[in-house]
């Protein structure tokens, strides 16, 4: 009896001592857990409140970072990405806004006073009629062209359907009807690829224009597979493209020469619009210096067809 009385004495004891030891060390447990918790995180409540003061009009904010390799940092980082990229694209198209704005006011302000003059006039001159109705059409091709750049920019994907690059080259060719100067398509053999037939057929006939627009003697077309690509070449034999020049021929509105680019009737959109339609089937658009002298614009795209072109195109429209 005396030993079983010693034992519940020792167990009464120490329940005693759970029972005033348990609620501080509860306590102290969970303000540890509290303070640890906290501090973790605070980086996120940084990110948040960084985050929360970004606007429309200061996109150049950016969330701290913590730094290290932990999933808060990515967090972060991730952030800053994307608002890096919502820059580039709010001062992309502010940029492109001002450019829509400063191309169509020329035309609209030409076509107001030669309307003007010929209302002024008893009898309309008829040269003033048709100069204004030359810049009406002028203004519709930058419509245009504007409507499907920002179909490009925000639209669908493009239809993907096999495609022959060299019969697209034969076709373009066969359409005009009597261009400047000689276009030659050297096309030996089928050029397969997996796209928008009638988008590619679009930024073929930008790239073709463009060299007859400048071109002195000749335009040569080329079709062919290279290294897993399907590739468009248009070569003349024009002034050519200066290499510190050769990319930023790609960019909207941009003119090399604006004065003749504007008495050309070109909008400044047509290589822009190549390149678009070019990056949209997972390949790009780059200008060259032709072999002979002038210029050499290359439009590649992956080259097949399948599912293999199908997955390409649509991995391009979602990133």
């Amino acid at each position: 009896m005396t030993g079983l009385g010693d034992v519940d004495d020792a167990t009464r004891a120490v329940a005693v001592g759970l029972l005033a030891g348990a609620p501080p060390m509860i306590a102290f447990a969970a303000a540890l857990a509290w303070w640890v918790t906290g501090h973790a995180l605070r980086p996120v409540t940084a990110i948040r409140s960084g985050l929360a003061t970004v606007t429309a009009s200061e996109l150049d904010r950016r969330v701290p970072d913590p730094g290290g390799a932990d999933e808060i940092a990515q967090l972060a980082r991730t952030v800053n990405d994307t608002l890096d990229r919502l820059e580039r694209s709010d001062a992309r198209q502010r940029q492109f806004t001002a450019d829509a704005s400063h191309e169509l006011r020329n035309p609209l302000a030409a076509v107001r006073s030669r309307l003007e003059v010929a209302l002024a006039m008893e009898r309309p001159d008829r040269a003033s009629v048709a100069a204004a109705l030359a810049d009406t059409e002028r203004l519709q091709r930058i419509a245009a062209d504007l409507l499907l750049l920002a179909r490009l920019d925000g639209g669908p994907a493009p239809r993907p359907e096999p495609v022959d690059l060299a019969l697209l080259a034969a076709e373009d060719a066969a359409r005009r009807p009597a261009p400047r100067v000689p276009l030659r398509v050297e096309a030996p053999a089928p050029v397969p690829a997996y796209g928008d037939a009638a988008r590619l057929e679009r930024a073929l006939g930008n790239l073709v224009d463009n060299a007859l627009r400048y071109a002195r003697g000749r335009v040569v077309v080329r079709a062919a597979a290279r290294d897993g690509w399907a590739v468009l070449e248009v070569a003349d034999d024009g002034p050519g493209i200066p290499e510190a020049d050769r990319a930023r021929v790609f960019e909207r509105f941009v003119r090399l020469d604006a004065d003749r680019g504007r008495a050309s009737g070109g909008t400044g959109l047509g290589l822009a619009i190549a390149r678009e339609i070019a990056r949209a089937h997972g390949g790009d658009a780059r200008a060259l210096g032709a072999p002979g002298g002038g210029a050499l614009l290359e439009l590649r795209i992956p080259a097949g067809g399948g599912k293999e072109g199908e997955a390409t195109i649509r991995r391009t429209s979602t990133s």
